[in-house]
This record gives C-alpha cells, structure tokens and sequence, in this order.
C-alpha cells in the first residue's frame, strides 16, 4: 500500500492503489449520505464535518452539493467557515481555511497535481501540496486554487479567478492568472460596493 506519508509529502505515487482506493471509498460514502441531506437535516450535517473532516471549528456551514476527493478527511476548518453551493476539493492532501473565511460558489480548491512529462501521466503517478486560505477570506464564485497555493488573512479573491501563486495578507486580487490587484485600505472603511456607503449607524460596529 502507498504509506500516508509519501501521499502527503509531495513526492509522486499512484493513486489507484487498491488499498487507498478503498480507503477513499469509505470517506466518499459517507459524502454521498451528507449531500443527500435534506435543508432541515442542519444536525446531521454538522456531525458529518465535526467527524469526517481532520478539523472542523464552531458555526461552520457547507452548502450541498459539495464535493471532496477524500470526502473532507484532509480538511481543516476553523470557525465560522462558510462554503456556498457546489465547492470542489480535491482534498488528498490538507486544506487549511481559517475563521470566517467564505467562498462562493463553484470554488475549486485543489492539492493535487500530474507530472507534465506524459509517460508519468501514463503511470497514473500524482503529486499532492497543501492549499492554505487564511482568516477572514472572500473567495469569489468559481475561483480555483491550485496545488501549494497560500492566501494571506483578510484577502478578497474576484470571482472566476485561478489563483497560481501565493496572495499575500490584506490584498484584493483577481484574474487568469490571479494578480493583486491593491491592498485593502481606508476607502474600504467608508464605501463596501462600488460607491456605495457603509451606514456604520445601522451596523452597530
């Protein structure tokens, strides 16, 4: 069997190993049980993340239909994590997202990766490294992220966006490929879209 250790160190194995496939199977099946929850099932759901996931914070919520390659084991939430309709991770190795952090829907997070050269690809060889997406995030709808990606704190992704590189903290970003676009500032304290302004009265921060 390929060891844990060779799946999550980056160096190449094969996936369709038996006994790690059916490892796999097990976690799928349950996925399949959560995604077939229905709305009101919210305690079941919340078991389901608490149990299957490698971490999972306070008040997190998952939209289904969700979509892991490990049906979550190698996921690590903090609090508050919330993740819209139809997010796909390709979590064979772990994925980190800290405390209020959002993504939209569509939100592609992937830590695993196929050599270039074909006669590996033959082989059915795979690569794995962590996506890492930090406290507070906004990820917009469809936005991939690709394997050893790090978003730094309080980043703001634009939707459709595929992130290649490391986001440092504090950075609006956006594109194909994604590029920060500025940093998070003091306009930000007055107007929350476009010039549209923050009634802070009404808030009641």
């Amino acid at each position: 069997m390929v060891s844990k250790e060779t799946v999550h160190s980056g160096r190449l194995y094969d996936p369709t190993d038996p006994e790690l496939m059916e490892e796999q199977r097990g976690y799928l099946e349950r996925l399949w049980e959560f995604n077939h929850t229905r709305p009101s099932q919210l305690a079941e759901r919340e078991a389901f993340m608490k149990e299957q996931f490698a971490e999972c914070g306070e008040n997190c919520y998952i939209e289904p239909p969700f979509y892991a390659n490990w049906g979550g084991k190698n996921l690590h939430f903090g609090n508050v994590v919330y993740c819209n309709f139809g997010c796909k991770f390709v979590d064979d190795t772990h994925i980190y997202i800290g405390d209020y952090t959002k993504l939209g829907p569509g939100v592609v997070l992937a830590t695993g990766g196929h050599p270039i050269l074909p006669e590996l690809r033959e082989k059915s060889l795979q690569y794995n490294f962590p996506v890492r997406i930090g406290r507070c995030c906004w990820l917009g709808a469809g936005v991939i992220v690709v394997p050893g990606v790090t978003i730094g704190d309080n980043c703001v992704i634009g939707a459709g966006s595929v992130v290649i590189r490391d986001v440092p903290a504090g950075s609006v970003a956006a594109g194909n490929p994604c590029r920060v676009i500025r940093a998070i500032g003091e306009r930000d304290r007055e107007f929350y879209f476009k010039d549209l302004k923050i009634d802070w009265s009404r808030i009641g921060l």
